[in-house]
């Protein structure tokens, strides 16, 4: 009995979980189209397809991806990146909801 118990528990802690992580994400989409991202990066062929980042999820961990945000120039550096016009140091001025939920969302850009 206490097995079942804990079981269902479990269940609905990761039901709940599972829902909070898409509506992060669904947020963060938001926030990618109304800070007009697309201006320099694309996801699924829409917007600057020289900043493609359809599969940036793959490529960069979460921290890596929050650091693009807040510091660009630091992880240019970092990455010898050379792409011109550099990132804007802009978004480090989000507010911290929005940056998780930006960083939420290009996580779950993966290849598929």
């Amino acid at each position: 009995m206490v097995r079942r118990v804990v079981v269902v528990v479990l269940l609905g802690l990761s039901i709940a979980v599972s829902a909070v992580a898409q509506d992060l994400k669904a947020q963060g989409e938001k926030v990618y189209t109304a800070q007009k991202c697309s201006v320099c990066h694309s996801v699924a062929g829409k917007g600057n397809a020289k900043g493609a980042l359809d599969d940036v999820g793959t490529k960069l961990s979460a921290a890596d991806i929050h650091e693009w945000i807040v510091d660009p120039v630091g992880m240019a550096a970092k990455a010898k990146a050379t792409r011109k016009p550099p990132m804007t140091a802009k978004y480090a001025g989000l507010p911290k909801d929005d940056i998780d939920a930006l960083v939420a969302y290009l996580s779950s850009l993966k290849k598929k």
